[in-house]
């Protein structure tokens, strides 16, 4: 019998039993649409959040003050914290930094400010980081209106401020160009507008777009201390010195703290391209876990499906035996039967899979991330329920298959 009327007949018994084959087909597309779904959410999120630590840069790194890692000690003490990254010791950095990259130094100085404008004003949740001429370039911030500040202005600390859009949505209307050259007040003090940064979006609660930033300088003469900690952010021009881009700053970085030969190091490099690594060995984690639910869910589908195709052999016990009166052989039988279990299964596949996509694409926003069609995910998908229709059609189309002909006319 050609194959095209063995799939003939597949489809017109589905179409018999058509009740019966949507709701086999529903648990199917359940269990697929929980697996691509969240692995499409996943996948969109940690896109997202790549994308955001590429701002860094692939080939940027930072220093940081070493901090206290709780329960660690030596010869029976605990360690210490290392010093705080001091003004003089950044300043010194930048200037003495030779190697092919350039220096950003920057301090955070609060994220509870509030920006006013006239009679409006934002919610006291604002980040105000005093920054160098060269951070937004480090960072991947663009200036979308207006422009960055000179080196003249961070060195003099003059009273100018960069908005992120959703300041000037909340403050100007979404106006960027009506922000430009305006006063704002950021608490007591007042700052003229010179720049706008385009929209980046939020990822894990951080958002470009909530943030002002003025000259360095000027956020240190209102909120600097002694103890001020200062970010030092490497970006070097060619990724593939980065290795020696570290070293070179680890040794000079050791002198201006003053570290003696054989001392440990009160400070850390922290490269961009760690978070991503970091970022994907969770993430993977993460996927497997999902995957192994999902088979779970899977599993329990396919014993439902070769249930219901075990009664459907059954109640078709005569019409095998005409089958086979007439001519069709035992392959006959077995394949059409299994094209019945796989073709429930791929149809409930694919409406697993679009609803799998619409689901995480859903959710995907609300987390930071953005849209994403996973190709890779949605043939997985249609192999596993491939698999699943082959795995629980083949006993019921092998037992359809050895049915005594005679035996099977008598069945009543």
């Amino acid at each position: 019998m050609p194959f095209a009327e063995i799939l003939l007949m597949a489809l017109q018994n589905i179409r018999a039993n058509m009740l019966r084959a949507v709701l086999t087909l529903l648990i199917i597309a359940f269990g697929i649409m929980a697996l691509v779904g969240i692995l499409t959410a996943i996948d969109a999120i940690a896109f997202s959040l790549n994308d955001n630590l590429s701002g860094l840069g692939a080939n940027s790194f930072s220093i940081e003050r070493k901090w206290n890692e709780g329960g660690g000690s030596r010869h029976g003490r605990r360690r210490k914290s290392g010093d705080p990254i001091r003004f003089d010791d950044a300043l010194e950095f930048k200037e003495r930094f030779v190697f092919p990259a350039t220096v950003s130094v920057s301090y955070m100085a609060t994220n509870l400010a509030t920006i006013k404008y006239a009679d409006e004003k934002t919610n006291p949740n604002i980040v105000f980081t005093g920054v160098d001429e060269n951070y937004f370039d480090v960072k991947g911030l663009d200036i979308e209106f207006g422009r960055n500040f000179s080196t003249s202005e961070v060195e003099d600390g003059q009273p100018k401020i960069v908005l992120g859009r959703e300041i000037v949505k909340t403050l100007f209307n979404d106006r960027p160009e009506k922000a430009l050259d305006q006063i704002v007040l950021v608490g007591n003090n007042r700052y003229r507008v010179v720049g706008v940064l385009k929209s980046k979006g939020a990822s894990m609660g951080n958002s470009t777009d909530r943030a002002v930033y003025a000259p360095l300088m000027n956020v240190r003469a209102y909120y600097g201390t002694s103890d001020t900690n200062y970010d030092l952010i490497v970006a070097v021009r060619n990724a593939t010195d980065m290795e020696a881009a570290q070293s070179e700053a680890t040794g000079l970085f050791r002198q201006i703290r003053r570290l003696r030969p054989g001392e440990d190091e009160d400070f850390e490099i922290f490269a961009s391209d760690s978070l991503v690594s970091i970022l994907k060995e969770n993430t993977t984690n993460l996927r497997l876990a999902t995957i192994a639910i999902g088979l779970m869910t899977l599993l329990g589908a396919a014993i439902g499906l070769m249930n219901i195709m075990l009664v459907s052999v059954t109640e078709r016990t005569r019409e095998i035996g005409i089958y086979k009166a007439l001519g069709a052989t035992r392959r006959s039988i077995l394949m059409q039967f299994l094209l019945e279990a796989i073709v429930i299964c791929q149809i409930g596949g694919i409406v697993g899979i679009a609803l799998g996509i619409l689901v995480g694409n859903i959710v995907t926003p609300l987390l930071g991330g953005s849209f994403l069609i996973p190709w890779g995910w949605m043939l997985l998908g249609l192999t596993l329920c491939m698999i699943v229709g082959v795995v629980s059609g083949f006993y019921p189309a092998m037992k359809a298959a050895r049915l005594d002909p005679i035996e099977a006319l008598r069945y009543e």
